[in-house]
């Protein structure tokens, strides 16, 4: 019976309709479901996809104004643009493969061109609502889980022609989640910042931005600045940037209003025609890594079409853009610099600055070279794995968590997957790095060691690992030597956190179980309902450290449904001010704040 359930015939091959697929294979075209507390979470994609149909429609010069709300579990997004064709509605948000984003005249410039978009939202909502209005006449139509319920037609006199969507993610998708006004926040912010003219509100609150890209930068780096924010606008291209007192290279990049976290060729090219507008400039022959040292920039780009490497739109892979993007940058810098002479003297002073600090840190990574080979061939305490970012296959799966003592790592060395999960211990608390120079970290053994383990020790370019994973007892010194880490990562390597390589894991703190079942829980609310599924006479167990969870149970927290948080900070120029207040010296404010929030 069991050979006869293997076999492999043509009773086994199936065929989905395009609304079975979405629900089955929701991954495929919103990435990951999550729960919320992650701003790629799936249901900021289904808002995102809402609201990039009505940005759309003021890049094509309709409608100057977007309404957001989000309250409990429903969004509802109302825009002033021309509204769907009432005779298409139905179709339109729910047949794939349907709308006027094919067609060049009515849509040039948008994200959303393979007509998916609202259809995956409808479809993985179990309440969705459109209502189109034009010319004062309406069509509203009703679905749950993309199958339409209802659908009406009449006359709204007075009512201004647009769209009007509302939708409920559905919790047979999705599970129990909850928004982050944050995330909400932050995207809003990056409509505003890429659609001058564009006003959005959130509830009463409004985005909205006069000087695009100089304003985004001017939010995220604030007065901490060596030169005024150097800003240029052409047809197609939008480019702001400034040098910063930290360290690395931050960018954002754009294309046709949507963020590409992991950069592309639009970001490569941008970097190189900088570099060329600065060195035409000065006439000279300055290294790209002595220009972009401390260098915080944004460009965005508008595409007719657009090649994502992923559905969800994170890295751009268009080639034959690249020449007119470096010749468009390098004409912008130059300009500025010519027109700004006191901004150009302060970055070729900023240059001259990085070329001193590399030479410098050139002396001590040699030092710590040699140090190192007399140590151990090997790296100490790396358990590598096979694949790394750099591998075409598995690499974008592959991890490294940072731990603290062996005994916290020998759980995860006999759990994890050789393949793609890689382990570095720490032998204790590393060093506070607050407010130290560069050239410190590589004196430091245990820092250098762990810069080699992520081949960030020479550039970040070198960086061998898709995330990097803080994994810390749930106790006061995992605490401290995750902000030890988090400080360290902040203050060298801002732009890991940027491009949203750093998380923390998340290990359960419970263990709830009688002779039948158990459970992990991750919280006292987890535990606490445990037991009362249980029964009072269940078997509660603590666990104080990593070490605690043997290899059998460790397995699952770091597989399939491993729990991460993502790191991220707010705005750029809040980052300087939290590590003072936090790993600076000991101040009253401090020891206020500890007694006051005292667990």
């Amino acid at each position: 019976m069991a050979k006869k359930n293997r076999e492999y015939d043509e009773s086994k091959i199936k065929t989905l309709s395009s609304l079975e697929h979405i629900r089955l294979r929701s991954g495929m075209y919103i990435g990951r479901i999550g729960d919320g507390n992650d701003h790629d979470d799936g249901i900021y994609v289904l808002l995102k996809e809402v609201i990039d149909n009505s940005v759309d429609e003021f890049i094509m010069g309709h409608g100057s104004k977007i309404l957001v709300e989000v309250s409990g579990k429903a969004a509802r997004i109302r825009d002033f643009g021309r509204g769907i064709p009432l005779g298409k509605v139905i179709d339109c948000v729910s047949i794939i493969n349907t709308g006027a984003k094919y067609n060049d005249d009515v849509f040039q410039f948008s994200v959303g061109l393979n007509g998916v978009g609202t259809k995956a939202v409808n479809a993985l909502s179990s309440h969705f609502r459109v209502v189109a209005i034009r010319d004062e006449k309406y069509m509203e139509a009703v679905f749950e889980r993309g199958i339409l319920k209802s659908q009406k037609t009449g006359t709204k006199k007075g009512e201004k022609n647009g769209t009007y969507v509302e939708f409920v993610p559905d919790a047979e998708i999705f599970g129990e989640y909850t928004y982050n006004q944050e995330f909400i926040e932050q995207r809003l912010w990056n409509y505003a910042y890429l659609n001058r003219g564009l006003a959005l509100y959130l509830g009463k609150e409004k985005f909205y931005s006069e000087k695009g890209l100089y304003d985004l930068l001017d939010a995220e780096v604030g007065d901490d600045i060596y030169y005024n924010i150097a800003y240029h606008r052409a047809d197609k291209i939008e480019f702001a940037f400034t040098h910063t007192k930290a360290y690395g290279e931050t960018f954002f990049s754009f294309v046709n209003g949507q963020y590409t976290t992991d950069g592309g060729t639009h970001l490569s090219a941008y970097r190189e025609g900088l570099l060329k507008g600065v060195n035409e400039y000065y006439r000279k022959n300055y290294s790209g890594q002595d220009v972009r040292e401390g260098i915080a920039g944004a460009v965005a780009i508008k595409l007719k079409d657009p090649i994502f490497e992923s559905q969800t739109k994170n890295k751009l892979g268009n080639t034959e853009i690249r020449s007119w993007i470096i010749n468009e940058v390098k004409s912008g810098v130059v300009d500025f610099l010519h027109k700004n002479r006191g901004a150009a003297k302060s970055l070729e002073e900023r240059i001259v600055y990085n070329e001193n600090l590399r030479k410098e840190l050139n002396v001590v990574r040699k030092e710590a070279k040699e140090a190192a080979k007399k140590i151990a061939l090997k790296i100490p305490n790396l358990k590598d794995c096979k694949y790394h970012l750099e591998d075409s296959k598995n690499g974008e799966f592959s991890t490294i968590f940072i731990t603290e003592g062996q005994s916290a790592s020998g759980s995860m060395v006999s759990s994890r997957d050789v393949y793609t999960q890689a382990i570095f211990s720490l032998r204790g608390k590393p060093q506070n790095m607050f407010g130290k120079k560069k050239t410190e970290i590589y004196k430091n053994e245990e820092l250098y060691n762990m810069m080699m383990a992520l081949g960030i020790e020479n550039e970040i370019d070198g960086l061998r690992y898709a995330r990097i994973v803080l994994a810390t007892d749930a106790d006061n010194d995992g605490f401290h030597i995750r902000n030890l880490l988090l400080t360290f990562f902040l203050t060298y390597f801002e732009e890991l956190v940027v491009s949203e390589r750093l998380y923390i894991l998340e290990t359960p703190l419970f263990r709830v179980r009688n002779k039948k079942e158990t459970h992990y829980c991750y919280n006292i609310t987890e535990r606490d309902e445990a037991v009362d599924l249980l029964g009072s006479g269940a078997e509660i167990t603590r666990f104080k450290g990593l070490g605690e969870i043997s290899p059998k149970e460790f397995g699952q927290f770091i597989g399939d449904n491993i729990r991460l948080v993502k790191v991220n900070v707010k705005s750029l120029k809040s980052v300087p001010e939290i590590l003072e207040f936090y790993m600076g010296k000991n101040t009253p404010e401090r020891k206020y704040y500890i007694m006051e929030n005292l667990v």
